[in-house]
């Protein structure tokens, strides 16, 4: 199974920030959306980093109150680690354990964002795939005796 396979039945929506946005208003856009991490876009669209629950923690540990008055531009990680639509799912459960994140933007092939998928995303896709096989082989052996 590859990413392209998981975005086309989760989506490929991406809840987005600007580079001037607030932690507070970040903290509001994940706790709203129920997710771990928004990208940080320029106003063309373009993805300059990614905001995580780990960033923030990072944030709040340096700056204390003040963080909450941060811009995303000033907590963001800036390198990011990407998969495409052709990467499996077990070579981006690699990729995320190896680089120790959460969160792998999906880009086309024409560097344009497909759109994210996040560690939940891919162990879901893994039970998936293991129940079907096991739902399979139940079928074979049934029809075998």
């Amino acid at each position: 199974m590859d990413i392209g396979s998981i975005l086309r039945s989760k989506g490929n929506q991406v809840v987005s920030v600007g580079p001037q946005d607030d932690a507070g208003a970040i903290a509001r856009i994940l706790a709203q959306h129920r997710i771990g991490a928004v990208l940080v876009r320029d106003a063309g669209g373009d993805v300059l980093g990614i905001v995580s629950e780990r960033d923030m923690v990072r944030c709040i540990a340096s700056h204390g109150a003040d963080s909450v008055t941060l811009p995303a531009a000033r907590m963001m990680t800036r390198l990011l680690h990407t998969a495409t639509p052709r990467t499996t799912v077990s070579e981006a459960l690699a990729l995320m354990t190896d680089r120790r994140v959460r969160h792998l933007p999906v880009l086309n092939e024409d560097g344009g964002l497909a759109g994210m998928v996040s560690i939940g995303d891919l162990v879901k896709a893994r039970i998936d795939e293991a129940l079907h096989e096991a739902e399979e082989l139940r079928h074979y052996v049934e029809s075998a005796g």
